[in-house]
């Protein structure tokens, strides 16, 4: 992207700067004080915050979010690109969010033909990350035990009316319980065990073989998003989003 195309974007791209943060009032202190160094123009400061924060264990889209903001302001794209996921997973119908992950894309330099998704799988992960992973298993639990109250109350009433209600309502509860346990599966499943990964380098090759005496198939710049596939010694499979694959340096990328 050009120097003009830039400078335009740059200050439109963070309306909503800040997320609040709810946490401790250790986090809390940390996290305004971050905002200080943001609202100051010491994006590097901010960083150097809100990760220390993060690299404690902490985890919030406030946070992710606006530690992206501080690195797209700092220019560093993939780093920004990185984080907006991350806040994406924690909180993926925010508005503020969607936007500018859309707008740091904007700089990428690499453009694939992405295979579409189908739409009921789509929704379903995004509700799998409306709640965390426990809160699901915990509806899950509540619609199981209500379901084994509805069952007896078929088995056991004399009346035809409770037993008609209590089988159905028996059916219904299991059928909430087995789908929530499955959204707390898909839940972990995208925010621990994320397989998607952006590139750091500059410029990586992708290879026929986990070895850099294997035939160049693509060449992928920074800020790309990927799925890692497998790993052998010191390199990854990647599936770009096309449906290519090749073989990478394991420390050219980052997981999100």
């Amino acid at each position: 992207m050009n120097t003009i195309v830039k400078i335009i974007v740059f200050p439109l791209i963070l309306f909503t700067p800040f997320l609040h943060l709810n946490a401790q009032t250790e986090s809390i202190d940390k996290f305004k004080q971050g905002v200080e160094f943001y609202s100051a123009g010491q994006f590097t400061d901010a960083i150097d915050v809100w990760t220390e924060l993060y690299n404690t264990g902490y985890r919030s889209a406030a946070l992710n979010y606006n530690i992206a903001n501080a690195f797209f302001k700092n220019a560093n794209i993939p780093q920004a690109l990185l984080f907006y996921e991350r806040a994406y997973l924690l909180d993926p119908l925010n508005e503020d969010i969607n936007y500018n992950l859309q707008v740091a894309r904007t700089f990428i330099t690499d453009r694939f033909q992405e295979i579409p998704e189908i739409f009921f799988v789509r929704w379903f992960n995004i509700t799998a990350l409306l709640v965390s992973s426990n809160s699901w298993a915990v509806i899950g639990i509540i619609a199981f035990v209500i379901c084994l109250i509805s069952a007896s109350l078929y088995i056991y009433s004399v009346k035809y009316l409770y037993k008609i209600a209590g089988f159905w309502a028996a059916v219904f509860c299991l059928a909430i319980s087995l789908t929530s346990v499955a959204l707390s599966s898909k839940n972990n499943s995208l925010i621990n065990n994320n397989r998607k990964a952006i590139i750091f380098s500059p410029t990586v090759s992708g290879k026929s073989s986990p070895d850099s005496s294997g035939s160049d198939l693509f060449i992928l710049h920074e800020g790309s998003k990927v799925s890692v596939e497998e790993k052998v010694g010191e390199w990854l499979e990647i599936r770009l989003s096309d449906g290519n694959k090749g073989w990478v340096p394991a420390g050219c990328l980052e997981v999100i």
